[in-house]
């Protein structure tokens, strides 16, 4: 017997929205899209466990394609499924099957997990038509519930920090990798969201320095059977079966939707401290794979609606993702349905921002990529998603995808060509010192032409895709042997280089460079113009032991190891102090680009670049494919540029050095006579920052080491002789501002 037919619960009409589950407080309202469907019924569960509803619905009333009732005698806590009715005819497109138990897709909270069986799939597997034979089987004891959750939660005066961009430091973490192992935390709250808003891990973001966790996929996703069958899990969570659930094994807590306040909660603590949470969010596909794969939601609901189909042959899906399907944004509903999952997380659980996986596959229309896209333009004009951070990854795996620099306002961009060209140039490859002047100073060359600004450029030289910095200096290839695919997935293009040894090394030598490798990198990374992003664990030095894919390894290979030894320590320093510096002085994170012009007053200008011999770049040696030395002069005395809302503000000039040759390379300091230099940082040093700084006048020679950096500070001579009587005469004194006092200026 499958339940009992509306035996104990009144039903009224209810209303087509909002879509999903509503609780009113005298009941709650059920809505759900399906533009083909034949009929659909609402079904209620007793528990997670239960093998069949105890109530099974039909929902009868429909309104502008959407099928909604409402019922006074359901309350919070309630797990249900809807079951949608229609032809099975894959050919057309059409994929119904009540036999099937289908997520709600504006679920608030999902619980269980797929209990991975034949019955999980609508056609019979192993059939000689394949996908085009219905299984009649059904799937109930064995897959996901969605919950009816109470939206309401005590935020405490909650204040989002609003850092400004170009003073942003972005940390991407996962949610469990990062405290799975670490003492610091309870066991209990250990790989959780409660983890992360403890004052154990917020003390650790705060020291480090940095502004904004970037999560990485905290959207309720499936474990792919093909990875459970390997004894492997979807770690990462690029897999996405809800768009409005917090992940439910993220949770430290065992009550049905309890995930939904332990969200909150950490966001809550976060804020206080001034700390943001930005989401990595994937709307480009689902979970449900491709025309073989199960059926657990949006297929079942209606396939042609939610998916891009194959336009002369529907029975297929449309792949810009390498994961078998692409969502349908060019559907209204579709886009609807984006749109409420964003304004949702902003809204009701007060996420910061967003980084879009694949977010050239959210724009392509049927001719393909289109900057003049709805969903750009829907979002564009909302008043609540265009004042929040935008971030695409600015390419999909389909034809044209990479579109690096073609996003229009109010998007920032991952900057591929910013990863790509500092790793190729610190490896020492030729003819790259042109586009390394490019990626220093923000990427004019990419986003200055439609008036956009530096911070459009997500500056990255690691992320959780690929080597970690550890093993970018250690491993020539990658070494995914785990993951059960022979290693032929992930990247085979990394940059990298393992200093002369492949994976780790007794050799005193090659540690050393590598370890010196990971000072330029960072060096680097924090003293660019744009916004820095650090993957977590590389300011520890965490290793994945090669793999550059481990997209599927919940185990030591994924999760931080909070064991370290005296040079991780001493890395973890560098990178706080580097984030410290980069906060302190504006010259390092300007909201607007150079221009290259003279300031008042003296004869620098705002960026000026120099050769080993002390003199400004030339045209041929900028074209040469062997110059791999460079120094390039930041003037802070650039008010008009680093003005923050009318107010000038006063920083240091300051000259860094980088050399990506082999041998040392001595630099010659430009300037006048009586110009005083001060060097502060050398990477050939340990320590990175050196305690006692040396001092030297233009035209010393700085031992500019082997694959080394150097920045040097001007304190005094003509040239900060002018700025200073320019500042006197503009009769106002202004420090160095932090970030905190940035923003406690903008409040």
């Amino acid at each position: 017997m499958r339940g009992a037919f509306m035996t104990s619960v009144r039903t009224f009409l209810g209303y087509p929205y909002p879509l999903g589950a509503t609780w009113t407080g005298n009941g709650v309202n059920f809505a759900i899209f399906s533009e083909h469907a034949a009929g659909v019924e609402l079904c209620l569960f007793d528990s997670i466990e239960a093998a069949e509803e105890n109530v099974r619905i039909p929902v009868t009333e429909r309104t502008d394609q959407v099928w909604h009732v409402f019922l006074p005698d359901v309350r919070p806590g309630q797990l249900y499924g809807f079951r949608v009715s229609g032809p099975y005819d894959p050919q057309r497109g059409l994929r119904f099957n009540s036999s099937k138990l289908l997520l709600d897709p504006y679920a608030k909270a999902i619980a269980g997990e797929v209990s991975w069986a034949d019955e999980m799939f609508g056609y019979v597997i192993g059939g000689e038509k394949e996908d085009l034979t219905q299984d009649f089987r059904d799937d109930a004891w064995g897959v996901s519930k969605s919950v009816v959750i109470d939206t309401g939660f005590d935020w405490q005066g909650d204040k989002k920090p609003d850092t400004p961009l170009n003073s942003s430091v972005i940390y991407e973490v996962h949610v469990k990798g990062f405290s799975k192992l670490w003492p610091e935390v309870s066991e209990q709250l250990r790989g959780t969201y409660a983890a992360l808003g403890t004052t154990a891990a917020i003390d650790y973001f705060k020291k480090l320095g940095v502004t904004a966790i970037e999560l990485l996929p905290v959207h309720a996703h499936i474990d792919d059977k093909v990875l459970i069958d390997r004894g492997l899990t979807n770690y990462w969570g690029y897999n996405t079966i809800g768009f409005f659930a917090p992940h439910a094994q993220y949770s430290s807590g065992r009550q049905i939707g309890e995930q939904v306040s332990e969200f909150k909660s950490m966001v809550r603590n976060l804020h206080a401290a001034g700390i943001e949470v930005i989401l990595d969010v994937v709307y480009n596909h689902t979970g449900e794979g491709n025309h073989l794969g199960q059926t657990l939601c949006f297929r079942g609901i209606d396939n042609p609606a939610y998916y891009r189909l194959h336009p002369e042959n529907p029975r297929f899906y449309l792949d810009f993702t390498g994961t078998g399907n692409t969502l349908n944004l060019l559907h209204p509903r579709v886009l609807q349905l984006v749109i409420d999952s964003l304004r949702y997380w902003v809204v009701e659980m007060h996420v910061d921002g967003f980084r879009f996986d694949l977010a050239t596959a959210l724009v392509r229309n049927h001719e393909g990529v289109n900057m003049l896209h709805p969903f750009l333009q829907v979002i564009q004009q909302d008043p609540i998603l265009s004042k929040v951070k935008l971030i695409a990854e600015p390419w999909d795996v389909g034809d044209g995808g990479y579109q690096v620099g073609n996003f229009p306002p109010p998007w920032s961009e991952w900057n591929g060509k910013y990863r790509d060209a500092v790793r190729s140039f610190w490896k020492g490859d030729e003819g790259r010192i042109g586009e390394m002047g490019y990626r220093l100073t923000g990427s004019p060359d990419l986003y200055q032409h439609n008036g956009r600004r530096p911070y459009t450029s997500i500056n990255f030289v690691t992320a959780h895709d690929g080597f970690t910095l550890n093993d970018l200096v250690s491993y020539n290839d990658k070494h995914n042997e785990a993951n059960g695919d022979d290693n032929k997935d992930g990247d085979n293009n990394n940059l990298s280089w393992n200093c002369g040894a492949e994976g780790p090394t007794e050799d005193p030598q090659i540690n050393a460079l590598r370890e010196r490798q990971r000072r330029n990198f960072l060096t680097t990374l924090f003293l660019s113009q744009g916004v820095p992003m650090l993957c977590g664990g590389d300011e520890c030095g965490r290793s994945q032991r090669g793999n550059n894919n481990a997209y599927c390894q919940d185990n030591e290979i994924s999760w931080y190891n909070w064991t370290h030894d005296e040079k991780q320590n001493q890395f973890l320093e560098l990178t706080r102090k580097l984030i410290g510096f980069r906060n302190a002085h504006p010259v390092f994170r300007r909201p607007k680009f150079f221009q290259g012009r003279r300031i008042r007053g003296s004869e620098i200008r705002d960026v000026m670049w120099f050769n080993p011999g002390g003199n400004e770049m030339s045209d041929e040696e900028w074209a040469s494919p062997f110059v791999r030395c460079i120094g390039m002069l930041l003037s802070g005395d650039t008010s008009d540029v680093l003005s923050f809302e009318g107010e000038a503000i006063r920083d240091e000039t300051f000259l860094l050095l980088i050399n990506a040759h082999y041998e040392p390379i001595p630099f010659v300091l430009p300037g006048q006579e009586h110009l005083e230099w001060q060097l502060i940082l050398d990477t050939m040093d340990a320590n990175g920052f050196l305690t006692e700084p040396k001092k030297f006048a233009s035209g010393d020679d700085v031992d500019l080491g082997g694959r080394a950096s150097c920045l040097l500070q001007l304190v005094s001579g003509t040239q900060a002789q002018a700025r200073e009587e320019s500042w006197k005469k503009r009769r106002v004194e202004f420090p160095p501002l932090s970030a905190e006092e940035e923003r406690a200026r903008r409040e």
